[in-house]
């Protein structure tokens, strides 16, 4: 029989990206893969776009009564408020193999269906290096978000409220727009803004430098820091003196903090940073190394506000799927470097990056004593 996948329309809020563009969808078809798509209006690719490849355009969110043997191939979590058990081998990005909020009961709908979770994050080749990530992209996208929120707060003060963030088509609109903006908050503060990417030799770091620098930041404002300049431990006075701090790290075991509440609240020294964008998003990790906000936001409802009385407010970015601010592109790099363990899903018992994502998802299980 051949290997069926599955996938299913994403349900979260603005996200425009797909696991599986058009381009991929048919290579799999043409390998001799079954390959089912969901409709659906949000994503980036139509669904005309998928007529043609060989693939079986089904309703939306049926992915509950897909054949057994399928594998159901998602980005982001499942739809919310439901807690049934799941029978079926999930290929998504689940957030709870960190000890995340909510995950001994994500875990245990796999449990108590005699399913599968083969997390997108915790793909890993025989280096232990990703087979495919969002990294880049994420990066990218939140240098992005971070620039225009400092431009925001240059040209309308601490009111009105950072607005609704819409996708982009392509990534030279997203610069062209963020030039512009910063083209006219410089003309009112008198300077470029200061940067600070943590992370910066990592696939994300290397994004949110790559967008400063097509936005016109010159590279003396772009302050680069890694494990070298991390080495000796956190907590590091040195982020307060940026405008704009970005936070790329991949978070696998626990750091001192990189910054602290009690920090961002001193006033013995004016803080420069007034604007922090969490790329990891790892606030509900009890690890997070940025333990001065907790939750997330949304394109909706971008920046949390975090009082630092006395001192100035800080805002906060931590949208847990920036690359969805860029969809097609970030869809379409991340396709290209994960098609190849789609492939391999033909002969999945041989294949060392399924097997280990198998045997995490086993580990924890028993991890959460279920």
């Amino acid at each position: 029989m051949p290997v069926h996948i599955w996938v299913r329309a994403e349900t979260k809020h603005q996200e425009h990206r797909t696991a599986l563009t058009p381009n991929a969808a048919k290579q799999l078809v043409d390998a001799g893969f079954t390959v089912s798509v969901e409709r659906c209006t949000e994503r980036i690719f139509n669904d005309a776009d998928y007529e043609g490849t060989g693939v079986t355009m089904v309703p939306h969110g049926t992915w509950r009564t897909a054949p057994a043997d399928a594998y159901i191939l998602g980005l982001k979590e499942l739809p919310e408020n439901d807690d049934s058990a799941l029978p079926h081998a999930h290929i998504m990005f689940a957030h709870c193999f960190k000890g995340q909020a909510g995950w001994r009961e994500v875990l245990d709908r796999f449990k108590r269906g005699n399913g599968t979770l083969l997390d997108l994050e915790f793909l890993v080749d025989e280096r232990g290096r990703r087979v495919a990530a969002f990294g880049y992209h994420a990066g990218y996208a939140g240098s992005a978000v971070g620039l225009d929120l400092w431009c925001h707060k240059i040209l309308n003060g601490e009111e009105p409220v950072f607005p609704a963030i819409n996708h982009f088509n392509n990534d030279q609109d997203l610069i062209k727009y963020i030039k512009a903006r910063l083209e006219l908050a410089v003309a009112k503060f008198g300077r470029l803004p200061r940067v600070m990417v943590m992370g910066a030799l990592g696939r994300c770091g290397g994004g949110a430098g790559d967008f400063a620098r097509d936005a016109g930041i010159p590279t003396e404002n772009i302050i680069q820091w890694d494990l070298a300049e991390t080495k000796a431990g956190g907590p590091f006075a040195e982020i307060l003196e940026h405008d704009i701090f970005v936070n790329c790290i991949y978070l696998s075991t626990p750091i001192p903090p990189f910054v602290t509440l009690e920090m961002c609240k001193s006033v013995e020294k004016a803080r420069g940073l007034s604007v922090l964008v969490d790329v990891s998003c790892d606030a509900t990790n009890p690890h997070n190394p940025i333990p001065v906000y907790y939750g997330a936001t949304t394109f909706v409802d971008p920046v949390i506000r975090v009082d630092c009385a006395p001192a100035p407010r800080l805002d906060v970015v931590a949208i847990d799927h920036l690359p969805s601010l860029l969809p097609r592109e970030s869809s379409e790099a991340f396709c290209k470097d994960l098609l190849p363990s789609l492939l391999a899903l033909k002969n999945r018992a041989d294949s060392q990056v399924w097997g280990k994502a198998e045997q995490l998802f086993h580990a924890k299980v028993d991890e959460a004593k279920l």
